[in-house]
C-alpha cells in the first residue's frame, strides 16, 4: 500500500504531543514491510490559501512552522490523489483537523483534509466527498471549514461503548455515495491511549468498511494522520487501518 512520507516528518518541531520524538519512528517500524513509500512535497500557497486566510498564513510563518505545516498539507493532497484509484495512508504531521480558516488549535496549523478535499474538487477531480474523523477529539476545523460546502458530509462518531461506535460508523457508511472517502485517522481513541475505548482491530474494521462503501461507489479512499499518542500501540493500529484499507 501507498504511503506519503517525507524524512522531515521525524524532526521535532514544537513540544506537543504529536511532535514528540519516536512518534513517527513507531509507525515506521510497524509498518515498513507492507508500504510503499511516496515522498511528500509541500502544497503551494494557492492550495493552503484556498482554505486559509492570508493572516493565518502570516502566523504560521512567524511561529517558524511554515515548511513543515506545508508540506504535511502537500502530503495529504498527494494522499488524496492516490486515493482516487487504490488506497493511501498519509503519514503526515502536524495534524490538521483543529484547524480553521484563520485560526487553529490542538496541535494543528493547517487544516490538511481541508487542503486536499478542495484541491481535488477545485481540479474537478471529484463532486462529492465524505469525511470520517474517528479522532478522540471533535474535528471542529474541518466542520468550519467543509460543513457549510454541499459537496461534503462529515461524520464525527460520538458513541461512547465500543460495539455501538463501531456500528454507528457502519450505518453512516451504509448511507455515502461520495465520490471519495477521506479518513482523519486519529488514534487516540485506543484503550490504551487517552480515550480508552476501541481495539486494535476496530481500526481494522473501520478500514474495510470504508473500504467497501467506496467499492461500493466507484469512489476512492484515503486516510491521514491526525492523533494517537501512545507509542506502543500507535504504530500496531496505523498497520491495523491499513490492512482493512487494503482488504486484508
Amino acid at each position: 500500500m501507498k504511503v506519503v512520507f517525507h524524512e522531515d516528518f521525524y524532526q521535532v518541531y514544537t513540544s506537543d504531543p504529536a511532535s514528540e520524538p519516536g512518534r513517527i519512528e513507531a509507525i515506521i517500524d510497524e509498518i515498513k514491510t507492507n508500504a510503499e513509500f511516496i515522498t511528500a512535497q509541500e502544497a503551494s500557497e494557492a492550495q493552503i490559501l484556498a482554505v486559509h486566510t492570508e493572516n493565518h498564513l502570516r502566523y504560521v510563518r512567524a511561529a517558524g512552522l511554515y515548511h513543515i505545516s506545508a508540506l504535511a498539507a502537500g502530503g495529504a493532497i498527494q494522499t488524496a490523489v492516490i486515493g482516487l484509484t487504490e488506497p493511501c495512508f498519509g503519514l503526515i504531521r502536524p495534524p490538521g483537523h483543529h484547524a480553521s480558516a484563520d485560526s487553529a488549535w490542538g496541535f494543528c496549523y493547517f487544516n490538511n483534509m481541508a487542503i486536499a478535499l478542495e484541491a481535488l474538487k477545485n481540479e474537478k477531480k471529484i463532486q462529492t466527498a465524505h469525511v470520517l474523523d474517528f479522532d478522540l477529539h471533535y474535528g471542529d476545523g474541518n466542520v468550519n471549514i467543509l460543513a457549510h460546502k454541499d459537496y461534503i458530509t462529515i461524520h464525527n462518531p460520538v458513541s461512547h461503548q465500543r460495539d455501538s461506535y463501531v456500528q454507528e460508523v457502519e450505518t453512516v457508511l451504509n448511507q455515502c455515495r461520495a465520490d471519495i472517502i477521506g479518513i482523519s485517522a486519529g488514534f487516540d481513541h485506543h484503550l490504551e491511549d487517552w480515550g480508552g475505548l476501541l481495539r486494535t482491530d476496530d481500526y481494522r474494521e473501520m478500514g474495510h468498511m470504508v473500504r467497501e462503501t467506496a467499492l461500493r461507489n466507484n469512489g476512492g479512499f484515503f486516510a491521514i494522520l491526525e492523533g494517537g499518542y501512545n507509542h506502543q500501540v500507535l504504530g500496531k493500529n496505523v498497520k491495523a487501518l491499513m490492512k482493512g484499507m487494503s482488504g486484508r
